[in-house]
Parts: C-alpha cells; sequence; structure tokens
C-alpha cells in the first residue's frame, strides 16, 4: 500500500490556502466520524448479542469493521498532520505508518476469509460446523495480522541497517515513500502486493464460482452467498485502487493538469474513504439478523422489550393506580 497517497495537501511548493485547507478536513473528518460512527454501532450490536459473537460468519465481518475503523483513523489523522504541521519526529511517524499499513494489508485477506466461510458453509454444510469453529476463526484472524506483518516489518529492519540515527530525529513528511525509501524496500513491496493479490482474487473467483455452481441458483442461501462474494469482489475492486493510486492520479493529472491538489484530495477520498463506506452496507444493512438489531442503536432508540425492569416497574405503577 502506497500510504503517501493519503497526504494530499502538498506537492512541491504547491499548498491549498487556509480556508481550502479548512475546508477539506472538515470534509474528511466529517466522513470518519459518520462511517466510524455506523461501524461503532455494528461493533457494539455485535458485543450485546450472542447470535453474533459466537458465529464465525460476524466474527470475521467486525474484524473487518475494526481493521477499517483503525485504518481510517489513521489515515485521517495523518492527513490532518500533513496539513497542520507538515513534518513529524520520523520515529513517531513509523509507529503510525506500520499500523496503517498493517490494517490496509488486512483487508483483502479478511476479505478473502470471509468468502471461503460463505463457501465452505454452502458446498460443504454438513462439516461446516466442524471446519468453521470461533476458536479456528480468532486463529485465522491472528494469522491475517501476522501475514500483513511480514510484509512491513522486513521493511523496518531495513530502514533501522540502511539509516543513520539522526534520520530517525529527525522530521519529515509523514508519508510512506518519504520513511521507507530504500529500493529493496520498494520492490519487496510491489512483489508482495502482486502475490497478495492474485492469491486473493484467485480465492474469490474458485469461491464464486463453486458457490454458483453448488446452489444452482435455486436456494435462496445459495444467492444471499453468490451476492455477498459478489460483493467481497467489488469491496476488493475498491481496496486494489491502493494500489494502483499513482496511476489513477497520473490519469486526473493528464486530463486536469492545473488541478493538482484538488487531484489529490479527490484521490484520497475515493481510495482511503469509499472502501470504508461499504463495509458496513454488507452486513449492517444487507443481513436481515444484523439489521434488525443494529437499527435500534443507530438511531438511539431502546425498545422497552428489552428492558423488562422497564415493562415490570410501568406494570407496578398502573396496579397502584387501579388500587
Amino acid at each position: 500500500m502506497n500510504v503517501s497517497s493519503l497526504n494530499g495537501s502538498s506537492s512541491g511548493n504547491q499548498r491549498d490556502t487556509f480556508t481550502t485547507a479548512v475546508t477539506k478536513n472538515v470534509i474528511v473528518t466529517a466522513l470518519c466520524i459518520s462511517i466510524n460512527y455506523v461501524n461503532g454501532t455494528l461493533v457494539h450490536t455485535f458485543r450485546k448479542h450472542q447470535i453474533f459473537n459466537s458465529n464465525p460468519r460476524y466474527i470475521l465481518f467486525i474484524h473487518l469493521v475494526i481493521n477499517d475503523m483503525m485504518q481510517l483513523a489513521l489515515t485521517t489523522l495523518l492527513h490532518i498532520i500533513s496539513y497542520a504541521f507538515y513534518t513529524i519526529n520520523v520515529s513517531f511517524c513509523i509507529i503510525l505508518l506500520i499500523i496503517t499499513i498493517l490494517t490496509t494489508l488486512n483487508t483483502p485477506l479478511n476479505l478473502a476469509s470471509m468468502a471461503v466461510e460463505c463457501y465452505i458453509a454452502i458446498c460443504m454444510p454438513l462439516r461446516s460446523r466442524q471446519i468453521c469453529t470461533v476458536g479456528k476463526t480468532y486463529i485465522l484472524i491472528g494469522f491475517i495480522w501476522v501475514a500483513s506483518s511480514l510484509s512491513i516489518i522486513p521493511d523496518l529492519f531495513i530502514l533501522i541497517a540502511t539509516e543513520p540515527p539522526r534520520f530517525f530525529h529527525s522530521r519529515r513528511f509523514c508519508a510512506r515513500d518519504y520513511v521507507f525509501r530504500s529500493n529493496y524496500s520498494i520492490k519487496k513491496r510491489n512483489t508482495s502486493h502482486i502475490v497478495c493479490l492474485v492469491l486473493v482474487w484467485l480465492t474469490l473467483l474458485y469461491t464464486y464460482f463453486r458457490i454458483v455452481f453448488a446452489a444452482r441458483g435455486a436456494t435462496l442461501d445459495g444467492k444471499k452467498a453468490r451476492n455477498t462474494t459478489l460483493l467481497h469482489g467489488f469491496q476488493l475492486l475498491l481496496c486494489m485502487l491502493t494500489y494502483v493510486s499513482p496511476v489513477f492520479e497520473q490519469s486526473l493529472h493528464y486530463l486536469l493538469p492545473r488541478q493538482y491538489l484538488a487531484v489529490r484530495f479527490a484521490s484520497y477520498i475515493v481510495v482511503q474513504i469509499l472502501p470504508r463506506f461499504v463495509s458496513p452496507i454488507v452486513y449492517g444493512l444487507r443481513d436481515q439478523t444484523f439489521r434488525k438489531y443494529v437499527r435500534q442503536y443507530l438511531l438511539c432508540k431502546v425498545s422497552i422489550r428489552n428492558h423488562p425492569e422497564t415493562v415490570t416497574t410501568s406494570t407496578m405503577r398502573v396496579t397502584v393506580k387501579q388500587g
């Protein structure tokens, strides 16, 4: 992931005016708060109801939601820092970048895992409860974080080995290309991204066609699984924008050569924020079970039947009055 694409405040000597900078940061912050409010409501719903936290499918989904919340909060923070301070301490920047890159790399791996879970549930229904257990799901989530770490931790060791100590105390523009600037790191990053994307896409395509052939378009569960896998593919397409963001920006620069800063900001919105907006829709709005529970929290509504003590108190008051 080229996290430098999230910093759209400046390039060379070009800087936004104060009013424009404030407007952009207000827009980004508002989008971040809105999306994370919805995601936070999904997490709260997941924690409150046993039906979700004992189901591997929802566990993988809520991990994706929490991962997106972290990624969106950090990219928004880096975006604001790029305007407010422009340069920050390299050591602090490295911590922010590593967590941001990890959460960004987790997304395609999590999507592939969710597609495999759908495939097992539809194509191997008799064995799905033995294969997809809660314990194995948490182990899989741990494996996702380890696999993502293997992509960025070597870059940290290369940085320590190749840069002098004073570099870590200096101030730099906080972007991956400005910090992890070794040629070996760049080549390794591109190779690992290609391998990861190929494996994830092969997984999605394999699971989708197996679900289609197994369900044969006849059962409702089969259709839902097929549509969900297609949505995962759409999410992955959005995530891939991070990989091709330089090409995406160059195309926009060609069409709008005098709007460099506007292009960078539009690229940030499309690449970093839009993919985070899709995740809540997949289960938060499409899934009937999740939607039934999340609606009352999302709209800050409290149902009386969910609070028996309220019903008891009301009944007692009526009894007293009648007496």
